[in-house]
């Protein structure tokens, strides 16, 4: 009897006990439910956002494509162009561009100039002669610049519009958009990053008895402190003596955030050459910065890796929105990172650029980093090796051992053929 008591007092209590089980799996299925479609809207939010911010579309292909021997563009690159960051006003990239763009609109009611689509497919004369670079500067090579032909690239910097746009009469602008370099690969590097160019003209009404020069570097110190102090808070600021062909004086302003000191952005007086010869008039001063929107977004939302901004992910553009400077990455997922090591004697085709250039074209955004981890050169032979360490990681999932080993026989493919190494 005691037995059949117990059972009887059992079941029901075990009943209630699978009840209680099926309404808590029930209400984790409808949070699961509930959590996804958030996502799904979030992502057709700023896919919308996407869309419609693309008002300037991406060059005809046949435009970036154009059979020249010099051409080094690659697909991946072209699939980039028309992506257009600085348009989506929720994105990371967009807000710290508008933020910018009210500050200076604050600062001075009416007036700067904001332009945000302008082509980036320039001439190399806009890009280069026209703000002074030197004939013999690293910068024209094609190991660090994207050429579409001998005369035409795509732009390293926002400079390539300061000439134009001081031809057209604009005496104070601020100039946004995509620029594109060859480079290295790690969480800071991007082939295509957002850099914002600012100008403004003084004239002797401005300056009145006080030396020119020293004039306009007081007002751009005033206005660059003061941009700092908007994004960032009631920072420190310290200004580094630089060398910038287009600017004379120039500097360098850091900012000590987060208890270190941080570089933010270029800038210098124009040099009056270009300030005179693009304005048709004399007896004008002007100021003029270049700024990384990428570097100060990963510093001011603490983002961890610059191929974030390029995710597309809802759990990563769902953690921002427009005309919000306060929002902190949330890491969401860290899947683990696959290294392969590929060790060669280089050749006279071989830099490390255009390493990095061949691996993104096979790996895309698979590849987080690439790093050299030794190099020595036979005494006998005078031949020198390099160990290149190339890390695949997915920000979105786990990655398996068989796609890894098929990009990376693909990269060692290509980079014997293409760039003539011998592969130890």
């Amino acid at each position: 009897r005691c037995v059949a008591t117990a059972a009887s007092v059992a079941l029901p209590a075990m009943r209630v006990a699978t009840t209680q089980h099926a309404q808590q799996q029930q209400l984790l299925q409808h949070r699961m439910r509930q959590r996804l479609q958030r996502r799904r809207a979030v992502a057709a939010s700023a896919a919308e956002a996407a869309v419609a911010a693309s008002s300037r579309p991406a060059p005809k292909r046949e435009e970036v494509f154009t059979g020249h021997p010099s051409n080094n563009v690659s697909d991946y690159i072209y699939g980039k162009m028309g992506e257009n960051l600085h348009m989506q006003p929720s994105h990371p990239i967009g807000i710290i561009k508008q933020a910018i763009y009210d500050y200076f609109e604050a600062s001075a009611p009416g007036k700067f100039s904001t332009l945000d689509d302008l082509h980036p497919v320039v001439s190399a004369e806009a890009n280069f002669d026209e703000v002074l670079v030197p004939k013999d500067h690293v910068s024209r090579s094609p190991n660090d610049t994207y050429y579409v032909d001998d005369a035409t690239v795509l732009r390293c910097h926002t400079s390539a519009h300061q000439a134009e746009l001081l031809r057209r009469g604009l005496d104070a602008f601020l100039v946004t958009g995509d620029v594109y370099r060859r480079d290295s690969i790690d969480a800071t590097h991007y082939p295509v990053f957002h850099q914002m160019e600012g100008v403004r003209i003084f004239s002797e009404a401005d300056w009145g008895s006080e030396d020119p020069t020293e004039f306009a570097a007081r007002e751009l110190k005033a206005s660059l402190e003061g941009l700092a102090k908007h994004l960032f808070g009631d920072v420190e600021c310290r200004w580094i003596d630089a060398y910038f062909p287009f600017t004379e004086p120039s500097y360098e302003l850091e900012i000590f955030f987060n208890g270190k000191w941080l570089e933010v952005l270029g800038c210098g007086v124009m040099q009056q050459s270009i300030l005179d010869g693009n304005t048709g008039t004399t007896g004008r001063k002007a100021w003029a910065f270049g700024l990384g929107l990428e570097r100060l977004a990963m510093v001011l939302f603490e983002v961890p890796d610059i191929r974030l901004f390029w995710s597309g992910d809802a759990r990563f553009l769902g953690q921002f929105k427009a005309g919000d400077l306060t929002a902190r990455f949330k890491p969401y997922s860290k899947f683990p990172a696959c290294w392969k090591d590929m060790a060669f004697w280089v050749s006279p085709e071989f830099t490390e650029n255009n390493l990095c250039e061949l691996v993104r074209a096979i790996g895309g955004d698979l590849v987080e980093e690439v790093v050299c981890v030794d190099e020595f050169t036979n005494k006998k032979t005078g031949r020198t090796s390099n160990c290149f360490r190339i890390t695949y990681r997915s920000m979105e999932r786990s990655l398996t051992d068989e796609e890894v080993n098929t990009l990376q026989d693909k990269v060692r493919e290509q980079v014997a053929e293409q760039l003539k190494v011998e592969l130890r």
